[in-house]
């Protein structure tokens, strides 16, 4: 039959093209197994081996992507107050992957207890950047039109 081949190993550029869809195939499957659906918007859970999601959302200079996941804090920076006024930190996910998280403390109560060195839950939008990424959207949408986030720490919830 024209355009079938038979079974066996494929070689040359249709074996690369091969792999390829299947490697694509395989990731589509694997993504879509691994997130959930919050209101409408894909979230992906990023702890433990799942740093690589946001790993690869830096190498190929990924935004508006939805995520969760867990790190310690590396560095407490000054409130950004141009604007809407937001807490930053540094977090540092098992991966070695650095993120800006940038918190907005106009809609959603500040982590006044935070230290370098404590864990951080997170959940909220990756947004690239050639240090490593932005976490944002950790609080709720007073509109209600964005995934509600928030951060965790000490057993505590900041929405």
């Amino acid at each position: 039959m024209p355009g079938v081949r038979s079974a066996g190993p494929l070689d040359g550029a249709g074996s690369r093209t091969m792999r390829r869809v299947a490697s694509i195939a395989l990731v589509a499957f694997l993504v879509y197994t691994g997130w959930t659906q919050l209101g409408g918007r894909a979230v992906l859970n990023v702890t433990g081996a799942g740093d690589s999601t946001i790993a690869t959302a830096y190498r190929n200079h990924t935004s508006d992507l939805q995520v969760a996941g867990r790190g310690t804090v590396e560095r407490i920076l000054p409130d950004d107050r141009d604007g809407s006024r937001h807490q930053r930190f540094i977090l540092r996910l098992n991966s070695g992957q650095s993120l800006l998280v940038a918190h907005n403390i106009d809609l959603a109560p500040r982590i006044a207890s935070l230290r370098e060195g404590d864990t951080v839950e997170f959940s909220g939008e990756y947004e690239w950047n050639a240090r490593g990424g932005v976490i944002h959207w950790t609080h709720d949408d007073p509109q209600g039109r964005h995934v509600a986030g928030w951060l965790k720490h000490q057993g505590t919830t900041y929405q």
